[in-house]
């Protein structure tokens, strides 16, 4: 009978997820303060053990932000992508915004924690950069004559442009409702300069759509 089998394990939870599921947690219920003490005993591990794994609340923080990235690059993944650049990039960018409205306290916390500067610094602005070139793929229908060089830059640019909406969203200047809208518009302007005929009004609309206040 199907009870008498035995039930598979699940997946043993490691040390580092443990603590960063209890720093979200923290952070979840306002606590953006917490100490090592306090995020040690919620993770139900030695105090120590937060420093051993990731050097300092900083280095917590920055893992959170690398997480998210991880949870975009998952998403991506699985969705079926258009097949042009300009189309990818903006399923891209509802992607992001939706992994960030996912948990938005979390979120906005670990967003101000990891633009404050760090000793050593994180990589942050790499993995974003990364995130924004598997978005791009191969660049299909961007122009030929600009092709090369819009998959060298656009990934930096866009990892900026998306940042820089991030950093209003954080401060409280961007409501939630707003940060698609801001998101895609930031996008568009990155990309308006690499782009088709057949994509500019497209990107043009959504300049317009994000040229108001949120």
């Amino acid at each position: 009978m199907d009870q008498d089998k035995p039930r598979p394990a699940r997946p043993k939870q490691t040390t580092r997820a443990r603590i960063l599921d209890a720093a979200e947690r923290l952070l979840g219920q306002g606590d953006a303060g917490f100490s090592m003490r306090e995020l040690a005993e919620e993770a139900g591990v030695s105090f120590a053990t937060p420093f051993n794994q990731f050097g300092s609340k900083a280095g917590i923080m920055l893992a959170l932000s690398e997480r998210r990235i991880d949870a975009m690059r998952d998403r991506l993944a699985r969705a079926a992508l258009p097949a042009t650049a300009v189309a990818r990039v903006l399923v891209a960018v509802d992607i992001a915004t939706a992994v960030m409205l996912g948990a938005p306290a979390v979120n906005r916390a670990v967003m101000a924690a990891v633009s404050a500067p760090n000793d050593p610094p994180g990589n942050v602005a790499g993995r974003s950069a990364a995130w924004w070139a598997e978005a791009l793929g191969s660049g299909a229908e961007l122009p030929a004559a600009t092709r090369s060089l819009a998959l060298t830059v656009l990934p930096h640019q866009l990892a900026i442009a998306f940042r820089g909406v991030l950093s209003f969203w954080t401060a409280g200047e961007l409501a939630d409702e707003g940060l698609s809208r801001q998101a895609r518009a930031a996008a568009a302007g990155v990309l308006l300069g690499f782009s088709g005929a057949e994509d500019r009004a497209r990107l043009m609309a959504l300049l317009e759509a994000g040229s108001g206040r949120s």
